[in-house]
């Protein structure tokens, strides 16, 4: 009986290693083997340059911009400059590949410029579990011009009346990451602006939260267990420094969404989240994170 669980095991073992294998080219025998499709002439980006171009327009000089087409835009920078080094640790302790969780915290906070993530910190869009506070119903002014939503009190007193157009805006669903007696309220929605910090370690504990609990070894939703399993079987095989591959990032994000009973159900969220793997060089980057000592701002 246990010459058959180790046969069975060593079975399973190899079958991820080959599906790991399966991400790359056959170099020796000239043919591609199947993969997930990640041509950027076949994903709509426009969401993707909208949230950085619309609400932030101006570039930075960067060494690698010609080569990592999204490292020239200011919030692009900011975001991640505050993020990735927790992310690189929480996701290598976790054995998680931190490219991958960077950029889809990229895409589902628009590089946080979506109101919701700005006022929660919760720039990963998870939902809230019980007993967790959430985002509740709000009523918000929008900028007629824009239609950027304002939800600082002492920016909306800038604008003439004629200028914003309230709404109302439903339940978020997702967890509040502030602090009492503000997390779950309408109260103080700018609290994060004015406290970076807190912020900062919000934002991390969204980080924390989605490579402990959300996608969880024990998840109830197959895609997840069978991820972290796929990713605990590669790092047996070749060490943690398999984590920080491009390839290892994209076989990830294609194990958790662009599926049903997944992260994102859509075919297209795949796609974009591998767009801006590729376009931030954020393989590369978490690379040099783990390999040097190097300031965020001389690998940028």
């Amino acid at each position: 009986m246990i010459i058959n669980q180790l046969f069975n095991k060593t079975v399973l073992i190899l079958g991820l290693g080959l599906l790991y294998m399966m991400v790359s080219c056959d170099n020796n025998s000239g043919r591609k083997l199947n993969r997930p499709s990640v041509s950027e002439e076949s994903i709509n980006t426009d969401t993707l340059k909208a949230a950085i171009i619309d609400e932030n327009p101006e570039l930075l000089p960067s060494k690698h911009a010609k080569k990592y087409k999204l490292r020239k835009y200011k919030n692009v920078k900011v975001f991640y400059e505050r993020i990735a080094k927790p992310a690189v640790d929480l996701c290598l302790d976790n054995n998680v590949p931190p490219a991958a969780i960077l950029a889809i915290a990229g895409l589902e906070s628009g590089w946080n410029e979506g109101y919701i993530g700005r006022i929660t910190g919760n720039i990963l869009s998870l939902g809230n579990r019980r007993n967790d506070k959430e985002l509740p119903a709000l009523r918000v002014p929008k900028l007629k011009s824009s239609g950027k939503i304002i939800f600082d009190s002492l920016e909306i007193i800038k604008y003439k009346p004629s200028e914003l157009e309230w709404e109302n805006r439903p339940p978020s669903l997702k967890k509040d990451y502030r602090p009492e007696p503000w997390g779950g309220t309408p109260y103080n929605l700018a609290y994060f602006k004015y406290h970076p910090k807190e912020k900062a370690k919000a934002q991390a504990k969204n980080i924390e939260d989605f490579v402990t609990i959300f996608i969880s070894r024990n998840s109830r939703i197959a895609v997840y267990r069978n991820a972290r399993h796929m990713m605990d079987s590669l790092v047996n095989e070749h060490g943690k420094q398999v984590l920080l591959e491009q390839k290892t990032a994209v076989l990830f994000i294609n194990q958790i969404g662009g599926r049903p009973n997944s992260f994102n159900f859509r075919e297209s969220w795949p796609k974009k989240v591998t767009y801006i793997i590729k376009n931030a060089g954020l393989a590369e980057l978490t690379q040099q994170m783990y390999q040097t000592n190097k300031d965020f701002k001389e690998l940028w």
